[in-house]
């Protein structure tokens, strides 16, 4: 079993940054897909970003490309979104996922094939 946890978001000014962690605990997520997902009030989640088991793939949403990265350390077993000139319509709760099975830039951008969900953090960007 895998439990993950993410940390870092926060109140925020538009054009401003912050960088989520996720933690996973358990055993290795080293060989698992991690993505980021979304979601806003009244809205559905939507994916965000994700990565490849060792890193070397990632997909983004349209709306983030060129404004977050996705990373990972699987020597920490975390992995990391760096978020830069946030926009209010960025403000949602932020959840880390975890496939078990393998990357693929579409694929992985559904949330019915991750495996592991985090309770998610909560990012506000004030215009």
């Amino acid at each position: 079993q895998v439990q993950l946890v993410e940390s870092g978001g926060g109140l925020v000014q538009a054009g401003g940054s912050l960088r989520l962690s996720c933690a996973a605990s358990g055993r290795t997520v080293s060989d698992y897909v991690m993505g980021w997902f979304r979601q806003a009030p009244g809205k559905e989640r939507e994916f965000v970003a994700g990565i490849s088991s060792r890193g070397g793939s990632t997909a983004y949403a349209d709306s983030v490309k060129g404004r977050f990265t996705i990373s990972r350390d699987n020597a920490k077993n975390t992995n990391y979104l760096q978020m830069n000139s946030l926009k209010p319509e960025d403000t949602a709760i932020y959840y880390c996922a975890a496939d078990k099975t393998v990357f693929g830039s579409r694929r992985s951008t559904y949330a019915s094939n991750y495996d592991y969900w985090g309770q998610g953090t909560q990012v506000t960007v004030s215009s």
